[in-house]
């Protein structure tokens, strides 16, 4: 494949690394199947009103979403165990297979409760697709060239978010393709080409066949399950239900004691564990982690925040506005590419998280100050900084996250990182969501004040904050305090996440290099 060789335990060796067309074959794959799994995270964002009117379920709706998210995440460590127990290559094509056969079945539902439990199905191969296409390149290229490569999959990642939305519409907006109704399509189309993707990958992706003899973490599973589940639906659901309603309130318990029981289990199975406590004794993996998890929320809430903000006080189309965060990817591919460059010529990778998190705060506490006149090049220079902080955030700090650890470890490894990137995305942005929401009303209300107008009608009845259609049927000089509300409590929420992402800036600076990798 390349001048490098592939030892027993998986991982390439050697000073060059020079790829052939097996392996950009391999690549290309594993790109392809990491698209199609991270797109499905945001295509529903634009096509669930077209689809919850469709199949009726629209009280149901929140949980195709919610469905996908938690069993994407949940799986993710286990995929990791597994692969360093039993090898990358069957794990990753039963993935494909899998999503593959989620796809389908999404595709075929007919009711809201049948369309859940298929995106949980589909959610169950993407995960292990995003988690293992890391970890087989992690594999298959020396430790100095793995943020080159890496880089291209955040690339993919952030790619789909922003193109996940307008895909979306684009289909949902269809009401019939070749006699099949439209949002179907976005489900259809992952089968010719994760067919695709599965045939390659079983043709050419060939790693030595490994077995460690190991329990498997059952229990370790099950508590992480019982720990993570009903976080994630409460971050997902909570402001539906109100956070401190008693439904809320079961869902912290059950995490509190889940996590209890989860670190009694893994003190127990020791280096056996789902996920071995040791490996956080080590600083790179401890800061690492959560590193990722701020990135992971600043990525997540920068894409919903910024978007929304351009939409309500701006007065963009959901297009537009979408559009709007192509600066925000066009920073996260030259961060991502550069940096994995310089690691490759240089073998040092200390310096890009570090600078990465700290261009990323500066960026937050620039859009603190934005407000509802506040020029849009301006924004979107800001949105470039952000972008280009990410990119030399991600993939560099999985970098020192593998470097960090033993061959047999890499897999469980990176399925932290990326475990830390979705809970803190999650978990990030539901508390952002939670801000933006609790300070807009008296935000609002001063507005209203200030420019002497009487609010309108939804402002008193509080139908504002999950609608905002009203504001298209307002003068302009009577929708404008609610604008100037709204910009008011973006800059809040920016003001949170500045201090968020300042904090793991401070904490990268205690990041240890190893010894520069061959």
């Amino acid at each position: 494949m390349t001048s490098t060789s592939v030892n027993e335990a998986g991982s390439a060796s050697g000073p060059e690394f020079v790829p052939d067309r097996r392996f950009r074959t391999i690549f290309l794959a594993l790109m392809l199947a990491v698209f199609l799994a991270a797109i499905e995270q945001s295509t529903m964002a634009t096509a669930t009103r077209t689809i919850v009117d469709d199949l009726h379920g629209f009280d149901l709706q929140a949980w195709a979403t919610t469905a996908f998210l938690v069993t994407s995440t949940l799986s993710t460590p286990l995929y990791g165990k597994l692969s360093d127990i039993y090898g990358r290559r069957r794990l990753f094509l039963f993935s494909i297979a899998l999503f593959v056969a989620g796809s389908l079945l999404c595709g075929l539902a007919t009711t809201m409760p049948q369309l859940a439990a298929c995106r949980a199905v589909q959610g169950l191969g993407a995960g292990g697709i995003m988690a293992l296409a890391l970890i087989i390149v992690g594999d298959l290229v020396p430790p100095r060239q793995r943020a080159r490569y890496q880089a291209f999959f955040m690339i993919v990642f952030a790619t789909s978010s922003v193109a996940g939305p307008v895909v979306g519409g684009l289909f949902a907006g269809a009401d019939s393709i070749l006699g099949v109704t439209g949002w179907r399509w976005l489900f259809f189309l992952n089968l010719p080409l994760g067919g695709l993707a599965l045939a390659v990958v079983a043709r050419v992706l060939h790693l030595p066949r490994r077995v460690v003899p190991q329990r498997i973490d059952w229990a370790g599973a099950i508590l992480l399950l019982v720990t993570l589940l009903p976080l994630l639906t409460v971050a997902e659901q909570g402001r539906m239900w109100g956070w401190s309603s008693p439904v809320a309130w079961l869902c912290y318990t059950l995490t509190a004691a889940g996590l209890a029981g989860f670190v009694i289990a893994e003190r127990t199975m020791r280096d056996e564990a789902l996920l071995p406590l040791r490996l956080f004794r080590d600083r790179t993996v401890a800061i690492g982690s959560f590193s990722c998890a701020v990135t992971g929320m600043a990525m997540f809430s920068g894409m919903l925040i910024v978007p929304l903000y351009m939409q309500i006080v701006r007065g963009m189309s959901p297009t537009a506005a979408g559009l709007r965060m192509l600066p925000f990817v066009a920073g996260i591919m030259a961060g991502s590419l550069t940096s994995g460059h310089l690691i490759a010529r240089t073998g040092r990778y200390r310096l890009y998280p570090v600078a990465g998190t700290f261009a990323m705060a500066a960026g937050m506490l620039v859009l603190a100050m934005a407000g509802a006149a506040t020029s849009l090049w301006w924004i979107t220079v800001v949105s470039v900084l952000i972008g280009v902080g990410l990119g030399c955030n991600m993939q560099p700090m999985i970098t020192a996250m593998q470097n960090a650890v033993a061959d047999r470890d890499i897999g469980v490894t990176t399925s932290i990182a990326i475990l830390c990137r979705s809970l803190g995305g999650t978990l990030g942005t539901a508390a952002l969501i939670g801000v933006l929401l609790a300070v807009l009303p008296n935000r609002v209300a001063d507005a209203y004040a200030h420019a002497g107008q009487q609010p309108p009608a939804q402002l008193t009845d509080g139908s504002f904050l999950t609608d905002t259609s009203f504001l298209n049927n307002l003068p302009g000089a009577a929708a404008q305090p609610f604008r100037d509300g709204f910009a008011g409590s973006v800059q809040v929420v920016f003001l949170v996440a500045f201090a968020v992402v300042l904090t793991g800036a401070l904490l990268n600076l205690g990041l240890t290099e190893k010894a520069p990798a061959a």
